[in-house]
């Protein structure tokens, strides 16, 4: 606690997000004089498809870019006594927390303290009960892959505070990976509901990554945003009273202004006077911004209320086949010859599964399921256009008859069909509720070595 801010730097905003936006922003902190780096990997269904994965090797279902994310790093975060907190331990925290200490032997680094949170996943009868009671008959008919609840921060912030070098989580609320180590830091109690309101936005701007420093901001010709191939990663100053400037990593592209700073605290968010976390009700509705010189946004305005008594859950569940099959058509009359085409697919399946069509290039992110907007007249002067038919059905050998259709269009089809792909894959659906919280008892434990 002998500096005055607490420095939060966020290196992802989703599994899949880039690995090397890691390294400028540890860098960034130890010149600032020390910091934590976090990482955010977790969507809604990105926990079941790691809980998939660990299903077929009990040894798996962490993040599959945790090598790539924290070797680069990890040398330089233990030297520098920079934190590191990650919810890369999606369906199993201990094997990435694990993994990590692995990292670290093969570096030839001491070992670091891992701490592993637990309490996310819901797997007792006393649960269970809960959730069926919420979500009735639907969970008694869904095929349930995971059941998570999204925990808080005290339990990270406890592990911190004994000396973690890192902490694994599961299902955590993304601002609260940025809340934890302001708690930490400034000794704040888990009813101090101003400064975690704060703090928690603060969260909020950094859980998506490089959005807030320009990435989902840019529109060319509207909002220009300089030199985004090299999009930095950015960084909360959050003082003891949990006000907070929010930047970016030094010496990198994108940019941090009012304007990409509005956007984002806006992003997701239903209600501003009562956005819902595990730890508090933060209450945005009176926020303003103010620049403080190049790539430095102060917010202010931001309060937080007591804390939701019941916590989110999703429960994610097999939906059946997705496939997805695909086959361009250019030059002359293309549109017209990929409708032709996607009208023999439909009279050759109709009554077998119902089919979603799109002409990219013509029609598709604005199109329908039912086709209402395809039904327009074609554009005779398009000349590329590509054909993309998808069905979902419980039965996998039937949903593999839209990929078999489409690729018989080669020769079956109208003239000039190519470069046809097809995907066949499971799908997830997902149910939601709240549980009480005292029905989710959360905390953490050190990662030992494995024998």
């Amino acid at each position: 606690m002998g500096d005055s801010i607490c420095r939060v730097g966020c290196a992802t905003g989703f599994s899949g997000d880039r690995a090397d936006g890691a390294l400028p922003l540890v860098r960034t902190l130890v010149a600032r004089g020390g910091g934590t780096l976090i990482f955010e990997t977790l969507a809604e269904r990105t926990l079941a498809l790691a809980q998939l994965a660990r299903d077929e090797n009990p040894a798996l279902g962490y993040e599959s870019q945790l090598d790539d994310l924290i070797s680069p790093v990890l040398s330089e975060c233990l030297s520098h006594s920079i934190p590191i907190i990650g919810n890369f331990g999606a369906a199993n925290p201990p094997a990435a927390a694990a993994r990590i200490r692995e990292l670290a032997r093969q570096q030839g680094l001491p070992a670091p303290r891992v701490a592993v949170v637990t309490g996310d996943r819901l797997e007792s009868a006393e649960q269970w009960a809960v959730l069926r009671e919420r979500l009735g008959a639907k969970l008694d008919r869904a095929d349930v892959v995971s059941a998570n609840a999204y925990i808080g921060a005290m339990d990270i912030a406890d592990a911190l505070r004994a000396g973690a070098q890192v902490v694994v989580t599961g299902r955590v609320a993304d601002p609260s990976l940025t809340l934890a180590p302001a708690i930490a830091h400034h000794g704040w109690s888990q009813h101090d509901w101003a400064r975690l309101g704060r703090a928690s936005i603060a969260g909020h701007l950094l859980e998506c990554g490089a959005q807030v420093s320009g990435g989902y901001f840019a529109i060319p010709g509207l909002k220009d945003v300089p030199d985004l191939h090299a999009v930095g990663m950015p960084i909360a100053e959050i003082d003891r009273d949990g006000g907070f400037v929010v930047g970016k990593a030094d010496n990198t592209g994108g940019q941090v202004t009012s304007r990409t700073v509005k956007e984002q605290l806006l992003y997701e968010v239903h209600d501003p006077a009562r956005y819902l976390t595990p730890d508090v009700i933060a209450d945005l509705s009176a926020a303003s911004v103010q620049e403080m010189g190049a790539d430095r946004v102060a917010v202010h305005g931001v309060t937080g209320h007591r804390r939701p008594e019941e916590l989110k859950v999703n429960v994610c569940y097999r939906g059946g086949w997705l496939v997805e099959a695909s086959i361009s058509y250019a030059g002359l009359q293309a549109e017209a010859r990929a409708r032709l085409a996607a009208d023999i697919v439909r009279k050759r399946l109709a009554g077998v599964l119902p089919l979603r069509v799109d002409l990219i290039g013509a029609v598709s992110i604005l199109g329908d399921d039912e086709g209402r907007r395809l039904a327009r007249e074609p554009d005779r002067h398009r000349e590329d256009v590509r054909l993309r038919v998808a069905a979902v059905h419980p039965d996998r050998r039937t949903a593999s008859q839209v990929g078999r259709e489409v690729l018989s269009l080669y020769t079956c089809g109208p003239a000039g069909g190519g470069g046809v792909r097809t995907t066949l894959r499971p799908r997830l659906n997902m149910l939601s509720c709240t549980i009480p919280r005292g029905q989710v008892p959360t905390g953490w434990y050190w990662q030992e070595e494995v024998a």
